[in-house]
């Protein structure tokens, strides 16, 4: 028997979530994996299908038991309100910087989005031109940015010292994720991790902030 659920105020990518959850357990008797969620609804980072399976559980769509790997259930339904859909241009390195293929974050084509309950978001961040990169290394784990989650940023071109920024270094053709602050002769561009060593960057040096993080959204390999 089909299961009624109400879907006013839920994104398009939580109700193909959804919708899949019911037909799929209604076929093989237990709920799928994440893996299996990702794939069927064109989802290709656990990351992004992990964030949509937390915010239903927040709005009681699911019940998730996080002992075992396949531990969602549908439940009744509360709307997540107005959502918020940002493009994932790609993925950038919370390691050593690493090539890319331009200047431009917005070079990538976006063939990924998050959607994000606008009630989450912080309030002055509402409505504004937002991106996301899917991180990749481990220079950032001390501050809780760990490889394989994505980070929502605010396209801007200048920093306060200690922001969580993405840096363009345009004459190495290289871009990174590290804490920035602007020092005497240059800057310095700070890992969250004793093991990785600062970027420091001459005055000389062409740098272009490309976005500062607003939020992250978690990965987590134990609900695959």
């Amino acid at each position: 028997m089909m299961m009624v659920r109400k879907s006013k105020g839920l994104g398009e990518r939580h109700k193909r979530v959804l919708d899949f959850i019911e037909d799929y357990q209604r076929k093989h008797k237990h709920p799928p994996s994440i893996r299996e969620i990702g794939e069927s609804c064109d989802i290709s980072s656990t990351s992004v299908v992990n964030y949509y399976l937390n915010q239903l559980e927040k709005s009681g769509h699911i019940e998730r038991d996080r002992k075992i790997s396949r531990g969602v259930r549908l439940t009744g339904s509360t709307p997540l309100g107005d959502m918020l859909r940002i493009p994932i241009y790609g993925r950038i390195v919370a390691g050593e910087p690493i090539l890319i293929p331009s200047s431009d974050f917005r070079a990538f084509t976006p063939d990924e989005s998050v959607d994000i309950a606008m009630s989450l978001m912080p309030a002055k961040e509402k409505g504004k031109d937002l991106f996301a990169l899917e991180v990749q290394g481990e220079s950032m784990i001390d501050a809780l940015v760990n490889e394989g989650d994505i980070v929502i940023l605010k396209p801007v071109q200048d920093a306060r010292n200690g922001e969580m920024v993405a840096i363009w270094l345009s004459d190495r053709n290289e871009t990174t994720l590290k804490y920035f602050y602007k020092e005497k002769d240059g800057y310095r561009l700070q890992p969250a991790n004793p093991n990785f060593k600062p970027i420091l960057i001459r005055k000389t040096e062409p740098l272009e902030i490309k976005g500062k993080v607003v939020m992250v959204i978690r990965k987590v390999d134990r609900y695959m």
